[in-house]
């Protein structure tokens, strides 16, 4: 990597920041519908996790912050949407839809970041699916697997795990070996700590670069911060 190429991509990060902060500020009046989500005058607790996310990410280096993480679309687009999900998440399975269909149309405009938060107190299954999930991502199936996770959400357990791995044509002892590997379980992780630090504890939540948006936005919300995006040059 040429010297001084991680310094250019942290300001670029931080200008990317400043960006989200506008289109998000134009897109508001979408976000007005959700339940319990107060744009004009945010409780102080909501105003003060949003001030904690913003403060956390932008302490970050963009490459850091997305790591290693599954990514779908364009690696230097201006918007950075980081999804915290679990798959044995009956909201992050409805939004995993709607996101796929969604990045489908705007492959150029938005880099879309798969961050795991698996809510082990409630989900049992939520942390073996995470790190099978690694585990094809290892052979450049994550996207795939995610789905079929989703689609048969209510038989998540072993034999799933392995049935989709085959279906995809996956590599079954390499697959079977990293999914129990304790490098699964450092990414998933890792993962979680970033989620500590931003005091996330629900899920589907999303963090647009700098700015916490509600897991129950509504899709109109996305395609406004993406014309805005494009629009701003």
């Amino acid at each position: 990597m040429p010297e001084g190429s991680g310094v250019s991509r942290r300001k670029r990060f931080f200008i990317f920041m400043g960006l989200g902060v506008v289109v998000f500020a134009m897109a508001l009046p979408l976000l007005a519908s959700i339940p319990g989500f107060s744009p004009n005058r945010p409780s102080p607790d909501v105003e003060a996790h949003r001030e904690l996310v913003r403060d956390v990410v932008l302490s970050m280096d963009r490459t850091d912050l997305i790591g290693d993480s599954p990514t779908r679309g364009d690696p230097d687009a201006r918007l950075v949407l980081f999804k915290f999900s679990d798959f044995q998440c009956g909201g992050c399975r409805s939004v995993a839809g709607n996101m796929s269909a969604f990045m489908d149309e705007h492959e150029d405009g938005l880099l879309y970041v798969y961050k795991h938060l698996p809510l082990t107190q409630i989900h049992p299954q939520a942390m073996p699916a995470a790190r099978a999930a690694w585990a094809a991502q290892q052979q450049g199936q994550f996207w795939a697997y995610h789905d079929a996770l989703f689609d048969q959400q209510n038989q998540l357990g072993n034999e799933l795990y392995e049935q989709i791995a085959q279906e995809l044509g996956l590599d079954m002892e390499q697959f079977n070996r990293d999914r129990i590997d304790a490098r699964s379980r450092q990414a998933v992780d890792q993962d979680v700590r970033l989620t500590q630090e931003l005091e996330l504890r629900s899920t589907p939540t999303f963090v647009l670069n700098d700015v916490l948006v509600p897991g129950s936005a509504p899709m109109e919300f996305f395609e406004r911060i993406v014309q805005e995006a494009n629009q701003a040059g």
